[in-house]
């Protein structure tokens, strides 16, 4: 699963279309506008999407509403957790280092 979410992330519009989604549910039609992309080319990015697991869609009336599913990015924050801790360490690192650098600036 891990695999579908990173593929579907490598994507820039369809990371886009996620950065939209944070939001809150939308058509997809505002998806066209507001990602700049045509119906065609969000179908695709959509199908990508909703297949990884990351998007659902529901039907309204006579349009088809999408809404992220944050719950799908689960095992890319526990893939990341370890690195994280690196992160955190090196960062602290840094902070102790300027920290006792600061009088000689």
């Amino acid at each position: 699963m891990i695999e579908a979410v990173l593929q579907a992330l490598s994507d820039p519009n369809r990371r886009r279309v996620l950065d939209v989604l944070r939001e809150g549910d939308q058509p997809v039609g505002m998806l066209v506008e507001r990602v700049g992309l045509g119906q065609p080319g969000m179908s695709k990015h959509l199908r990508v999407l909703r297949e990884a697991g990351l998007v659902a869609v529901s039907k309204r009336a006579q349009q088809r509403v999408y809404a992220l599913r944050p719950v799908a990015l689960t095992p890319l924050e526990e893939w990341l957790q370890p690195y994280r801790v690196l992160w955190n360490g090196s960062l602290d690192a840094l902070q102790r280092h300027l920290d006792e650098h600061e009088g000689e600036r």
